[in-house]
């Protein structure tokens, strides 16, 4: 089991060095100059060459791409042709928002997910779990953007106005200082994770259900409840975790739209904004932190479903 694990780390550094050279070489192709596009049409060659050589844009691709790369190592992002500073600066505050913001959503959306499938399945057949089968197939249906203008025009403009439809947290206060601005965002990314996880959540369970340890278990006399949480779940989250996984690891790319939505200033925000002023070194950044998020989820989805599976945990001990 502990073989499985490095490998599957190893193989985590192996895709995260990959997707910094494909970040590298994207925003390479991105179309026009730089140091024109910081400076303006009206900057004269002499200005666009010294912006050129201050930015190392003069280097050799190869060069600047190692340059980069150690310093990321370093923690050294880079310098921020928009705001004149560090990216480490720019980004250290929306990267708190940002995972303020994911973390939140996923407290809310894993357990309300798991729990949903289990109580489907369980009841599978019944009037209820047509009913939330049929609401978390019409939510997983519908893109991101979608449900966040629902949520706008029910409870922060025309129906209902409960909870304030962009967030407008002062300068240099932490957005959660006023947690009224978070619900909206939060609740787009929980309706959004959530039906897929218990759709998931009630497949495997129901799986479960019928086979033929879980009868045994029954036939001994144990209680359904003793049934449901000791026997059929841990075998059931283990497939599930990498749909968790997946979805935990699309709230890191989905928030972009979201915080787009509700002018919320995160990471997805400052993509944005760094991608229209040609802030390269910030783009790189943020696109680097979400595809880190993602393979870093994905790991510990497969460690945990190496943990919660009892045949996965006896496959890699006879390895």
């Amino acid at each position: 089991m502990s073989r499985m694990i490095v490998r599957r780390l190893l193989i985590s550094l192996a895709i995260l060095w990959l997707v910094s050279l494909l970040v590298f070489v994207a925003t390479l192709l991105l179309p026009g100059d730089p140091a024109r596009a910081i400076l303006g049409q009206q900057a004269t060659p002499g200005r666009i060459a010294a912006l050129s050589q201050q930015l190392h844009l003069d280097l050799p691709v190869w060069q600047r791409y190692l340059s980069w790369l150690g310093g990321l190592f370093t923690g050294d992002l880079g310098y921020s042709t928009s705001t004149q500073g560090s990216v480490n600066a720019l980004l250290s505050d929306r990267i708190s928002a940002s995972l303020a913001l994911l973390v939140a959503a996923a407290v809310i959306s894993t357990p309300a997910g798991l729990v949903l499938g289990v109580w489907s399945a369980v009841r599978r057949g019944r009037g209820l779990d047509l009913a939330v089968s049929g609401v978390s197939l019409v939510f997983a249906a519908l893109p991101e953007f979608v449900i966040g203008m629902a949520l706008i025009v029910l409870l922060a403009t025309t129906v209902l106005r409960l909870f304030p439809s962009v967030t407008m947290a002062p300068p240099g206060q932490p957005v959660w200082w006023e947690p009224a601005q978070l619900v909206l965002p939060v609740l787009t990314l929980v309706l959004v994770v959530t039906p897929y996880i218990a759709r998931m959540m009630r497949e495997t369970m129901s799986e479960v259900l019928d086979s033929g340890f879980v009868e045994m278990a029954r036939l001994k006399g144990l209680p359904e409840r003793v049934v449901i949480v000791r026997h059929a779940f841990p075998h059931a989250i283990g497939p599930v975790a990498q749909v968790i996984a997946l979805q935990l690891a699309w709230l890191a790319g989905g928030v972009v739209v979201v915080e787009f939505l509700f002018r919320y200033p995160g990471i997805g925000q400052a993509l944005i904004d760094a991608v229209n002023k040609r802030d390269i070194e910030v783009v790189q950044a943020i696109t680097l932190f979400i595809a880190a998020v993602f393979i870093v989820v994905n790991l510990l989805a497969d460690v945990v479903g190496i943990l919660a599976n009892p045949r996965l945990r006896t496959q890699g001990g006879t390895q």
